[in-house]
């Protein structure tokens, strides 16, 4: 996705992505932050899913058989350089995350759409093709899979490029009724 797109889109908003996607967790962030690391293709302007998928070799081909979003917090110490250095476009995970991220977002043009933990095998189906990896080392959660996703979804905005949070408003509102009845 293009920065002009990304900041059209605002948070309630149900999206089906089309297009490249990476995978990339911990160990992902982890290595591609660190000092002297040569960088894969693909990771600048990405849309950076936080998951780590089950892949099946058939063939010559990779087939992706679950795709669950992991928990987007564990990579809240890192999310914000990583948004900033390879101005990700989109993260795809569950729970969102802090308010640095959240920054970030707003400066670079980057959006935190939220997917359905729980339905990795319905994901799965929106992923055309697995391209490959990157990191295999890492093994194959940890590793950095390059996807091609064909009405991917569904995904809610939950975090824009405004810097409003879906996470945030109900925390807001949890607050407020919370004061109210005591």
């Amino acid at each position: 996705m293009d920065e002009r797109t990304v900041r059209g889109l605002k948070i309630g908003q149900t999206v089906y992505l089309s297009g490249k996607m990476i995978t990339g967790r911990d160990e992902v962030h982890i290595r591609a932050l660190s000092p002297n690391v040569k960088v894969p293709k693909g990771l600048a302007g990405a849309t950076l899913f936080h998951c780590g998928p089950i892949v099946m070799r058939e063939g010559e081909e990779w087939k992706i058989i679950a795709a669950g979003p992991t928990t987007s917090a564990r990579m809240d110490k890192m999310g914000a350089e990583m948004i900033r250095r390879y101005k990700i476009r989109a993260v795809i995970g569950k729970g969102g995350m802090c308010d640095d991220v959240l920054r970030a977002m707003k400066e670079v043009g980057c959006v935190y759409l939220a997917a359905i933990g729980g339905a990795a095998v319905s994901l799965a189906e929106g992923i055309s093709k697995a391209e490959g990896a990157e990191w295999e080392d890492l093994g194959m959660a940890e590793a950095m899979w390059r996807l091609r996703a064909e009405r991917f979804g569904p995904l809610v905005v939950a975090m824009d490029a405004d810097g409003n949070s879906l996470y945030k408003d109900v925390a807001a509102k949890v607050s407020t009724t919370m004061k109210a009845h005591s």
